[in-house]
């Protein structure tokens, strides 16, 4: 069986790079970390692993981004990839996207930037990192 994919999406080159960067890091050895700079490549990137039965373990998305916005694109993910745990990325203190993606995309995670590249970004989620990666395993 394939590893199961943790998708970062963002329509910031840096930010992507940086969380991509930060994901192998800590998770490579047990996951498959994917990134799409768009909603729409995010999804589509999802149909395709959902057709070739590639497990979804973490979609984690930037709220900001043009054409759709991140709840927007968990809650279409959802449809597709239902056991994958969803974290929204955003730098505003939105309470109204807050409230939306947990509303209509029922994520698990939110997250606030800037990113702390090297790991720093990862107590929010959970810590020690064994604890956020029991809370990404898929349900295969």
């Amino acid at each position: 069986m394939p590893k199961p994919v943790l998708l970062t999406v963002d329509d910031d080159p840096e930010v992507l790079r940086a969380i991509e960067r930060d994901l192998r890091v800590h998770y490579a050895q047990k996951y498959r970390v994917m990134r799409a700079d768009s909603g729409s490549a995010a999804l589509s990137t999802l149909r395709e692993l959902k057709a070739r039965n590639n497990p979804v373990a973490l979609l984690l998305a930037d709220q900001r981004m043009p054409s759709m916005d991140g709840v927007g694109f968990l809650a279409e993910a959802m449809d597709i990839h239902p056991q994958a745990k969803r974290a929204l990325l955003t730098a505003y203190a939105d309470t109204n996207a807050a409230i939306d993606a947990i509303n209509e995309a029922k994520i698990h995670y939110y997250l606030m930037k800037p990113w702390i590249s090297g790991g720093k970004a990862f107590p929010r989620v959970g810590r020690p990192a064994p604890r956020l990666e029991r809370t990404i395993s898929p349900a295969v």
